[in-house]
């Protein structure tokens, strides 16, 4: 009897594991709605500011040569009660600067968020440098974060009488929480009638697939497929009283997005990336290349030991080789050829990158390549 239970038990547990196995089996190839969509007005809002950072040990901008430098240095000394007008400035511990950030979604007054500094004129570098106070625009005009602090820059750069070292760009940091936001932009999200998902890889099968995923989580058809690259969600329809909670749970629903068939190429580097559904019609690749090889190995030629006539000579000895690639066959790709095949067909021509892109340009000129190709 004991034994029969092990038997049961150890066969229950087998079953439970292949069970396991199966269901998330399709969890592991699919992606879920968080990852492949965006919730529309929930984004970040790009701000930007000038400014000057001073401090610099010499490596600051030639203020002879910047004029806009030497202007905003003496329009911040008068701000400040000093009139420096009337004198000639001379400094290189001052560099003007651009300073971008973001601006997150919901960012509240007094939180602080990260920026970065570049440098705008010609200094060498900006180590040791403190941005002083400088207002951060928005795409309005109004200003949203204040900046100041310490820069620290990823690089440096060092110079002798003969020779210099920069590593990096040392003309450019960042200031960690270096801006603090003043002004909040109003969205009143949690009083929204619709709320619309933006696919990030806009494809109507794939909204279709999330609509779907949607509607049945919900029990309700809350959510239309507005185009290709929007699905919205009816609130009224879902019958959810908590938004938040609502929209969590649908992040976390899984879909299978759908693919197209496409081809990139980027010439420049040789990178080629071949997309799951690509297919060939039945087609006969060959490539071939000539190959001259040429190989000088002189040979020294001296008389004989002790011998008073003769002189030591220099003997050409040239080897010419040529290799037509004669072993490289015509081969035949057959129809439906999935992607797997398709590389290998090709290694099996022993061609390189480059000599793969021609390959599938012709394919394509031919007909034979049933995909887009997209040239970088």
């Amino acid at each position: 009897m004991t034994k029969l239970l092990k038997t049961i038990q150890k066969s229950a547990g087998i079953l439970i594991a292949a069970a396991l196995l199966l269901w998330t089996a399709p969890a592991q190839s699919s992606s879920r709605i968080k990852d492949i969509s965006d919730i529309e007005g929930v984004r970040e809002n790009y701000l930007i500011g000038y400014g000057l950072v001073v401090g610099l040990n010499g490596t600051g901008d030639s203020i002879s040569s910047m004029a806009f430098t030497e202007e905003s240095l003496i329009g911040m000394l008068e701000r400040l009660g000093v009139n420096t007008r009337d004198g000639k400035i001379k400094t290189k511990n001052v560099a003007a600067v651009m300073v971008t950030g973001s601006l997150p979604a919901f960012a509240r007054q007094g939180t602080r968020i990260d920026v970065s500094i570049s440098a705008l004129g010609d200094a060498k570098s900006l180590q040791g440098g403190v941005l002083l106070v400088t207002p951060m625009l928005g795409a309005d005009g109004e200003v949203y974060a204040i900046a100041q602090g310490q820069v620290a820059i990823g690089g440096f750069s060092a110079q002798g009488d003969a020779q210099s070292v920069v590593k990096g760009v040392p003309t450019s940091g960042r200031i960690a929480n270096g801006a603090i936001i003043e002004r909040e932009i109003l969205f009143d999200f949690a009083n929204q009638k619709y709320i619309k998902l933006a696919l990030r890889n806009p494809d109507f099968t794939t909204a279709a697939r999330v609509t779907d995923a949607i509607n049945s989580y919900l029990g309700s058809v809350a959510a239309t497929t507005v185009d290709s690259g929007t699905v919205s969600i009816n609130i009224a329809l879902s019958r959810r009283e908590d938004l938040i909670q609502m929209l969590t749970d649908i992040e976390q629903l899984r879909i299978q997005p759908d693919q197209v068939a496409k081809v990139i190429i980027d010439e420049k580097s040789g990178i080629i990336v071949i997309g799951e559904n690509v297919r060939i019609n039945p087609i006969a690749i060959a490539q071939g290349n000539l190959t001259i090889r040429i190989t000088e190995t002189p040979q020294v030629s001296q008389p004989a030991p002790f011998s008073m006539t003769g002189d030591t000579v220099t003997v050409p000895r040239t080897d010419i080789e040529v290799d037509e690639q004669s072993g490289n066959k015509l081969n035949i790709l057959k129809s439906g050829v999935s992607l797997q095949e398709l590389v290998d067909g090709l290694n099996a021509l022993g061609v390189g990158p480059r000599d793969m892109i021609s390959i599938l340009q012709a394919v394509k000129a031919a007909g034979a390549l049933q995909a887009e190709i997209e040239v970088m």
